[in-house]
C-alpha cells in the first residue's frame, strides 16, 4: 500500500479521532490519521480532568469496549474522586484530574507505535469523491490521500474564531490555526451546517495564589481508576482547592458586561448551557451571592492552574480585575486569559446510528464536529465511528449499542434524533435504563462485546465472565443461606446494610472466599435487585418497538392523520424505529398509530407477494 493509499482516512487527531483511529487499526485496516500537528494528538484542549457526572461513565463503557481513553487517563492521573457518593450508586461517576502533557504524550506514544496507524500532517480542506461515495481527501498542498472511509474529527476547528473581549482571532485554540474551507465543501455534498460557542477560563500561575485562603479537595484514597485492565500507577495524589466568587466580584462583570462578546452581539453560536461562562452564571442566576471555583493543577511539570468555574471571553483587564477579588487570587499572575471559541459544527440528525452520513455513503462524522461537548462524549463517537467504519468494510452488520445497554447508546440515539441549539453534554439523567448502567458493571454490559470485536482478548473477556458468574451465585446463595427468619439476601437488602454490616452479624459469611470487588458488586445487585427487574419490563417494552424499522423510502409527507409538526419533524430527522421516533419531542402516542397502520399495510402487502 502507497503512502497515499489506505482503508480508512480519520481528520483530526482530538479524542474522537485517536478512538477511531486506534480502533481501525486494532481491527486490521490501514489507517491514516491526519492532524494539524503531531504535537497536539491527544491534547486536552479545555480542563485537565477526564470523566464526571454521565460522562465517566462513558469513559469506563469506552474502556470496556477496548477503546483508549481510560487506559491513557490512568497513565496521567493525579486525583482521583467518585462523585454523588451520598446518593445511589446509578448516579455515582468518577472523575479523574490528570497531567495534560503526560496524557498527550502518553495519547502520541499509544497512536505512533499501533500496527497499521499511520500519522499524516497537514490540513484537508476538501473530500475526495469516486461515483456515490466517497474515495479519500483533499489537502491544502492539493495533494490526494484515497481511502475506501473517512472519518471527520474536527473539534472545533472549522471556520474557528477566538475572542477576547472586542480582540478577534482566526483559531480554534491558542497557537493553532482554524481550517476555512471544509465547511463550504462538506456542504457542497448536501450537509447542513449551524454555529456553536465554547469556552475556557484564565490559567494562573501556581507561586502567585495564596493557598492558605483555599479549601483543599481530598482525593480519594485508592481509586480503582477508569481502566478495567490494569490499575492506576500509585503515585501521591494531589489536592483540588476550592474557593468562591461573591457580590464584589459579580458587580465588576455586570460593569464590564457590554464589552462581552456573548452579549455584546460579537458571537453569533450557542455556548452550552451545562457549563456556562461566568457572564453567563450572573446574567441567568442574578439572586445567587457567590459561585463555586474548583483550582486545579495542569500537571506536575507546570506551574499552570485552570480556573474550573470562571470560564470568561471578558476583556482582559475585566478578568485581572474580577479574579483579584477571588479569595486568594487577589495577588494572582496570569500565563493566559480565557476565551471563547466559536466554530461551525454539522446538526447530527445528518448522521445515523453508526455515524456515517446520509449525503455520502462512507464518510463518518464524530465528536464536537456533530455538536456535542466534552471529551468523553468525543471519544465515545469516534470509537463507535471507527469501529462501524471497519465492519463496514469487513461487509459485517453494524454495531450498535441499544439505550438499555450503554449510555453510548443512549448518546448516539440522541444525537440522531436531536437538533442541538446548544452543545449536547450527557447527563446520568439522559438515561432512563441507567440502574442498569452503573459504573461499576461497564465491563460486565460491555466486554464480550469488545470481544466480539476482536478489541478485547479473550483472557479479558472470560475473566469478566467468571467475576459475572461469581456475583450471580454468590447472589443465590444469599437467597438460600438465612440466619433465624431472614435469608442472608434480606439482611444484606435492608436500608443501610453493608457486606461488612452483614459479616458482622453473621461471622459465617466472612468464610466467603470472595474478593472485595465481588463483595461490593454483590451488594449492589440485592439492593437493586427488584428495582432493576421492574426496569427491564420497560426495555422488553422498548426492544419490541426497536424490531419495527421505518423503511429508508418511507414518505412521512403522504401519511394520513400525521400531524403536521410530527411530519416536518420525522422527515427533517428520519428515525430508523418506531422506538426511536417515541423518542423525538413533538411526536405524539398518536402519530406513532398512525405510522403503524403504513407499516402493518406494507407487511400485509409482502406476504401477499
Amino acid at each position: 500500500m502507497s503512502n497515499t493509499d489506505f482503508d480508512v482516512i480519520v481528520v483530526g487527531g482530538g479524542h474522537a479521532g485517536c478512538e477511531a483511529a486506534f480502533a481501525c487499526s486494532r481491527m486490521g485496516f490501514e489507517t491514516a490519521l491526519v492532524t494539524l500537528s503531531e504535537k497536539t494528538i491527544g491534547a486536552l484542549s479545555c480542563n485537565p480532568a477526564i470523566g464526571g457526572v454521565g460522562r465517566g461513565q462513558l469513559t469506563r463503557e469506552i474502556d470496556a469496549l477496548g477503546g483508549v481513553q481510560g487506559f491513557i487517563t490512568d497513565k496521567a492521573g493525579l486525583h482521583y474522586r467518585m462523585l454523588n457518593t451520598s446518593k445511589g450508586e446509578a448516579v455515582r461517576s468518577l472523575r479523574a484530574q490528570v497531567d495534560k502533557d503526560m496524557y498527550s504524550r502518553e495519547m502520541q506514544s499509544l497512536m505512533k507505535s499501533q500496527a497499521r496507524l499511520h500519522i499524516v500532517t497537514g490540513s484537508v480542506e476538501d473530500i475526495h469523491v469516486t461515483g456515490d461515495r466517497v474515495g479519500g481527501v483533499l489537502l491544502e498542498d492539493s495533494s490526494v490521500i484515497r481511502a475506501r472511509k473517512v472519518i471527520m474529527t474536527n473539534g472545533t476547528f472549522l471556520r474557528a474564531v477566538m475572542h477576547v473581549g472586542e480582540e478577534v482571532t482566526s483559531g480554534g485554540r491558542v497557537g493553532e490555526g482554524a481550517v476555512q474551507g471544509l465547511t463550504g465543501a462538506l456542504g457542497t455534498l448536501g450537509l447542513e451546517t449551524g454555529r456553536l460557542k465554547t469556552g475556557t477560563p484564565p490559567r494562573l500561575d501556581r507561586d502567585s495564589i495564596d493557598w492558605s485562603q483555599l479549601m483543599p479537595q481530598v482525593p480519594d484514597s485508592d481509586p480503582d481508576g477508569f481502566c478495567h485492565w490494569t490499575p492506576p500507577p500509585r503515585r501521591e495524589w494531589m489536592n483540588c482547592h476550592v474557593t468562591r466568587t461573591d457580590e464584589v466580584v459579580h458587580d465588576i462583570i455586570r460593569d464590564h458586561l457590554h464589552r462581552s462578546p456573548m452579549y455584546s452581539g460579537q458571537i453569533e453560536g450557542v455556548g452550552p448551557r451545562y457549563c456556562p461562562s461566568i457572564e453567563d452564571k450572573i446574567v441567568r442566576f442574578p439572586d445567587r451571592k457567590g459561585h463555586t471555583v474548583h483550582l486545579e493543577r495542569e500537571g506536575l511539570e507546570t506551574n499552570s492552574i485552570y480556573v474550573n468555574g470562571i470560564s470568561t471571553s471578558l476583556p482582559a483587564d475585566a478578568q485581572e480585575a474580577l479574579v483579584a477579588k477571588i479569595p486568594g487570587l487577589e495577588k494572582a499572575k496570569f500565563l493566559r486569559h480565557g476565551y471563547a471559541v466559536e466554530y461551525d459544527f454539522f446538526p447530527p440528525h445528518q448522521i445515523r446510528r453508526t455515524f456515517e452520513c446520509r449525503a455520502l455513503s462512507g464518510l463518518y462524522l464524530a465528536g464536537q464536529i456533530c455538536g456535542t461537548s466534552g471529551y468523553e462524549e468525543a471519544a465515545a463517537q469516534g470509537f463507535l465511528a471507527g469501529v462501524n467504519a471497519a465492519l463496514s468494510l469487513k461487509n459485517e452488520a453494524p454495531f450498535i449499542l441499544g439505550r438499555e445497554e450503554a449510555y453510548m447508546g443512549v448518546l448516539a440515539d440522541d444525537l440522531v434524533r436531536c437538533d442541538p441549539r446548544e452543545p449536547y453534554r450527557m447527563f446520568t439523567s439522559r438515561a432512563e435504563f441507567r440502574l442498569q448502567l452503573r459504573h461499576d458493571n461497564a465491563d460486565i454490559r460491555l466486554a464480550r462485546r469488545g470481544n466480539e470485536l476482536g478489541l478485547i482478548t479473550d483472557q479479558q473477556a472470560e475473566a469478566v465472565e467468571e467475576d459475572a458468574k461469581l456475583t450471580e451465585s454468590c447472589v443465590a446463595r444469599l437467597h438460600k443461606e438465612r440466619s433465624g427468619t431472614k435469608t442472608f439476601h434480606e439482611v444484606l437488602r435492608a436500608p443501610g446494610a453493608s457486606w461488612e454490616s452483614l459479616e458482622e452479624s453473621h461471622p459465617e459469611v466472612g468464610a466467603w472466599e470472595i474478593s472485595q470487588g465481588i463483595k461490593e458488586r454483590v451488594r449492589v445487585a440485592v439492593r437493586y435487585e427488584h428495582y432493576i427487574e421492574r426496569q427491564q419490563d420497560e426495555v422488553d417494552r422498548m426492544k419490541r418497538n426497536e424490531k419495527w424499522v421505518l423503511p429508508e423510502d418511507l414518505d412521512f409527507s403522504s401519511i394520513s392523520g400525521l400531524r403536521t409538526e410530527a411530519r416536518e419533524t420525522l422527515t427533517r430527522l428520519r428515525p430508523d424505529t418506531i422506538a426511536a421516533a417515541q423518542r423525538i419531542a413533538g411526536v405524539s402516542p398518536a402519530d406513532i398509530s398512525c405510522i403503524f397502520v403504513v407499516l402493518k399495510s406494507r407487511e400485509r402487502d409482502e406476504e401477499v407477494l
